[in-house]
């Protein structure tokens, strides 16, 4: 795993562009590619930097990594800021060959339409990615207690090895779709982006390998951490 520590203004565009070029190799490579992005509040200015980039979106597939499952339109869902800071931002030439959105607001009748709602989302990732997926970029970022996509400490979810979607249990109020170990470890580059004092002893913990934190265990083959100086904090410390 590659950290680079990058000044804290400069940290979204120095992501965005990283995950611009990898897209761009695959598309050289393949003539189109898959990226998964997270949600949360830290890569807001992230993804408005990349819809600045030259990406040659009509060929690249946008899927969620994880999504809280509430009502379409409600400000808790991770697409509205997927939409607002990416894809509204995008010229109106730059359509995406496709967006997937998890089916969240499907998940609300219940246990068994939540499962079926996980069930599709894993059947399109099979259809687009490949069978098994193996997608092109998946963007991860970690919370303070350690979680990263919506693989959250404590949760069965966390020892699923045979399906790439799942539904979590009560997290923050809601319950998640969420892309699974296994779907994380085949894609063929991870983009981590960390900013902020409170992440720190998550990073260190992260970098670390420590597999107590759900973060700790996702693979570090072809993983790049992008973090801002508050974050790297306790690696500069412990030496990491």
């Amino acid at each position: 795993m590659n950290v680079e520590v990058v000044d804290g203004a400069r940290l979204p565009g120095h992501a965005a562009r990283h995950i611009a070029r990898l897209l761009g190799e695959a598309v050289d490579h393949r003539g189109s590619a898959t990226l998964a992005l997270s949600g949360g509040s830290t890569p807001a200015t992230m993804l408005a930097a990349l819809a600045d980039l030259e990406v040659p979106w009509h060929v690249v597939h946008v899927f969620q990594v994880d999504e809280r499952i509430a009502p379409d339109g409600d400000p808790d869902r991770n697409l509205g800021s997927l939409v607002a800071d990416l894809l509204d931002r995008l010229p109106a030439d730059a359509v995406p060959g496709g967006v997937y959105p998890m089916p969240a607001a499907a998940a609300l009748a219940g246990d068994r339409a939540a499962q079926e709602a996980a069930n599709r989302y894993a059947d399109e990732l099979s259809r687009v990615a490949g069978d098994p997926p193996a997608l092109d970029v998946v963007h991860l970022g970690i919370g303070d207690d350690g979680h990263t996509a919506s693989l959250v400490p404590g949760d069965p979810v966390l020892e699923i090895a045979d399906r790439d979607v799942a539904v979590t249990g009560p997290y923050r109020g809601r319950r998640r779709l969420t892309m699974t170990y296994p779907a994380l470890a085949r894609a063929c580059n991870l983009v981590w982006l960390v900013a902020g004092a409170d992440k720190a002893d998550a990073l260190r913990r992260l970098v670390g390998q420590d597999a107590t934190i759900p973060a700790g265990r996702v693979r570090r083959e072809r993983a790049v951490v992008f973090a801002d100086s508050q974050a790297a904090s306790e690696l500069r410390r412990s030496g990491s």
